[in-house]
């Protein structure tokens, strides 16, 4: 349901079934932002408590019947219903409605479409919208399962399908091979960051948190950072330099969602390790939104599930010059700040470096031959990068944690 630039939003009606498993008003707001972000514009809105949607048509008869008079008295060009639903569900529910139907995560996919724009950014959206069609595929192969085979159930258009199901499993192989190659050299920047003793710190959280904005207050990086949900989806670093000298780098990443489709987790995996490996996680919350406790344990747990479960977290309230900020909870964890004003940045500096892992150096030495057992305890305890056997002593490049510096402070000739 994408748009281009200055044409009329699309009309949307969204449809939900409330089951009980998660807090329906919280999830309507987040739909009527998907929807915004999309380029739709929500003008109508139906809910159904229900114990489980309905195997055909997700909602009942009766509901769809008020939805279908919805779609004809206030123009709706598209449907969205705030779930997954089945091919068969969705060709049910068209049918019903003369209208086209695009379920929660058709929803995301197009939004994630909108928003990628690196070469690896483009492959994750293409493997996971083949990774729906894919589903959907399969539900229409149910479908006609159900037929019962035989008479009526044989000929081209069954073909037709095992040749689509073909192709595309070709399809997502290949991409997956290419992502599988990115990711590997993804994984080697990671090697080296840390061999050269780069401390990292990933800026994660909800979408539309701010995380962006803050990434440009911090280091002018000059990222996109847009009033919409998604408007990150490839991992931008940038230096940072802390008040107490050290620097770091900074990664932004892709935002979390509550009820994220699993496939849309697995397609970004590659992009989404560059947070687990980090040593430190900002974790920005948006201050101003009356859920953002909720979207706060929504990054928390998706962090867990990634591997991320002991990583040092500082929570970063963001938007605090429009939020009720004395609200909020206080700890050596937390800071409140507006990344669109400043407000705040010095002092999240300061909890960010306290932080912080103690860090590496890499240092020249030239170690004398009677200190020699100086220069084993540098391979027992530190990385040797280069070593060679000088007149004068022997002559080392290690990378070194701080806190060992001061055993060899009087052989240091060069801190790199």
């Amino acid at each position: 349901m994408t748009q281009q630039p200055n044409e009329t939003p699309q009309r949307v009606l969204v449809l939900a079934a409330d089951t009980g498993e998660y807090d329906m008003a919280y999830s309507l707001q987040e739909m009527r932002e998907l929807v915004r972000t999309a380029g739709g514009e929500v003008v109508g809105e139906l809910v159904q408590k229900l114990e489980k949607p309905d195997s055909v048509t997700w909602l009942g008869k009766g509901k769809l019947a008020e939805a279908e008079l919805y779609c004809h008295n206030l123009d709706v060009e598209v449907v969205v219903c705030d779930g997954e639903l089945t091919a068969t569900q969705r060709r049910a529910m068209e049918d019903i409605l003369d209208r086209r139907v695009v379920d929660r995560t058709a929803l995301i996919l197009d939004i994630f479409a909108l928003g990628a724009k690196t070469y690896e950014g483009k492959l994750q959206v293409a493997l996971a919208q083949l990774k729906y069609s894919m589903a959907n595929l399969t539900g229409q192969g149910e479908a006609l399962s159900r037929l019962g085979g035989g008479i009526g159930t044989r000929g081209p258009g069954e073909s037709k399908l095992e040749s689509d199901r073909r192709h595309i499993r070709r399809r997502i192989h290949a991409l997956e091979e290419q992502l599988k190659s990115l990711s590997a050299r993804r994984e080697r920047r990671r090697d080296r960051r840390k061999k050269d003793g780069v401390t990292t710190v990933a800026l994660v959280g909800y979408t539309n948190a701010g995380k962006s904005t803050l990434l440009n207050a911090l280091t002018n990086a000059g990222v996109l950072a847009e009033n919409k949900l998604f408007a990150t989806l490839d991992p931008t670093s940038r230096a940072l330099k802390l008040p107490d000298g050290r620097e770091v780098m900074l990664i932004d990443t892709v935002g979390f969602l509550s009820r994220l489709p699993h496939l849309l987790v697995e397609a970004f995996k590659s992009t989404l390790e560059e947070a687990v490996s980090a040593d430190v996680l900002l974790l920005v919350c948006d201050a101003a939104d009356p859920a953002v406790e909720e979207q706060r344990q929504t990054a928390l747990d998706l962090l867990n599930e990634l591997g991320a479960r002991n990583k040092p977290v500082v929570t970063v309230y963001n938007k605090c010059d429009i939020a009720e900020s004395y609200l909020l909870p206080v700890s050596r964890d937390t800071v409140k700040i507006s990344a669109l004003n400043g407000t705040g940045i010095p002092m999240l500096l300061e909890t960010l470096a306290d932080h912080l892992p103690e860090g590496c150096v890499i240092l020249r030495l030239l170690i004398p031959y009677d200190k020699a057992g100086l220069a084993a305890k540098m391979h027992a305890d530190a990385e040797v990068l280069e070593e060679a056997y000088a007149e004068d002593g022997i002559r080392m490049r290690v990378l070194l944690s701080r806190r060992l510096i001061g055993l060899v402070e009087a052989y240091v000739e060069e801190i790199q």
